[in-house]
Formats: C-alpha cells, sequence, structure tokens
C-alpha cells in the first residue's frame, strides 16, 4: 500500500491532519479582518462593595451570523478574562473601530494586563443602556448584544449575541483592518 507523507513544515509540529500551528497561522494571516473592540461590564460582587469594572478586549474574529434575527459572533480565547466574564454576564456590546482608533485596538489587544481601568480612562465613549457597557464614541458602529449561545471550538469560544442595539457614531470615518499580523488603513 502506497501512504503519501504528510508535510511538515520548517516551523512547528503538524497536527494529525497535517498542518502546522504555523502553517495554519501564515494563511489565516491573508485574511483581511475588520477590528471591533469587545466591551462589557463587570458587576459588583455585592450590592454593598466596590463598583463594577468595565472590560474590553480587541477581536478580528468578529462576524455578522443572521439578519432574522439579528445575530452576530465573536470567537473568544478560552479561559480568557472576557470568555470567563462573558460565562456569567450575558450582555456585552461592539464598538466596530474607525481607522483613527489604532492605539485603541493596540490597547485592548495588550496581553497581561493587570486592570482595564486604565484603559478606558481617556477614552471617549457611552455607556449602553441595555448593556450597561462602554460605547467608543468615534467607532464607525456599535453594537449592543445579549448572548444567546457559546459553543466551545478548540482553544475557544465562539460567542452567538442577538444585537438588541444599533449605533452609527462616526460611520463616514475609514475602517481599521487587521492584514498579516499588522493593523492596516484600508486604501482608496
Amino acid at each position: 500500500m502506497k501512504t503519501t507523507p504528510v508535510p511538515i513544515a520548517p516551523h512547528g509540529t503538524p497536527h494529525a491532519e497535517g498542518v502546522s500551528n504555523d502553517e495554519f497561522r501564515a494563511a489565516m494571516s491573508r485574511l483581511a479582518a475588520g477590528v471591533c473592540l469587545i466591551t462589557a461590564h463587570e458587576p459588583p460582587l455585592t450590592a454593598d462593595g466596590p463598583r463594577g469594572e468595565d472590560v474590553g478586549m480587541t477581536a478580528t474574529a468578529f462576524m455578522s451570523v443572521s439578519l432574522d434575527p439579528p445575530l452576530v459572533l465573536v470567537s473568544l480565547r478560552e479561559g480568557s478574562r472576557m470568555d470567563d466574564l462573558l460565562a456569567e454576564q450575558p450582555l456585552w456590546a461592539v464598538s466596530v473601530l474607525a481607522d483613527h482608533q489604532l492605539q485603541v485596538a493596540g490597547r485592548f489587544a495588550m496581553k497581561g494586563r493587570i486592570s482595564d481601568r486604565l484603559l478606558f480612562a481617556d477614552l471617549p465613549y457611552v455607556r449602553g443602556g441595555a448593556s450597561g457597557a462602554p460605547l467608543l464614541t468615534g467607532a464607525l458602529a456599535t453594537l449592543e448584544c445579549r448572548t444567546e449561545n457559546r459553543v466551545e471550538a478548540g482553544d475557544h469560544t465562539l460567542v452567538v449575541g442577538r444585537v438588541l442595539t444599533a449605533g452609527l457614531p462616526a460611520p463616514d470615518s475609514g475602517p481599521l483592518t487587521y492584514f498579516r499580523g499588522r493593523y492596516r488603513h484600508l486604501g482608496s
């Protein structure tokens, strides 16, 4: 019986299916994606305790799922602070970042940060009426969502949310995109 050799990437061990993490990452980096800030408000632990905290994360794995009902999906790294929070808190928000919000994307993509409180300190935002989460005032679009479903998918959790509100704070700005491992401005 003739067998086909499994290609081995120069960097990384292949999975049983034959593709290595490095090969997969390189291929997927060629898919341009919009950049969003996902936010939620962590409620206080007790009624008389300290106030809750706003939490945010940069996401490029975000998409529309359905028009009727209006559903969106975000992919969260399993065990991340946002994944843990949205397992308990069903209300969250999305700000679709404009090209002038590059620093916001970088700020909330930092790993190993202790608190998000300082990250929100100088950002212009309003608090969503449906979610209580921050919505950036300079974003291309904002959405407030309620979790409908959570699906474990490898090392990520796919969170499907029903859109409760939608706004267009700065609809005429250009979008911030992510391509080949870098934030980019969309060429006209």
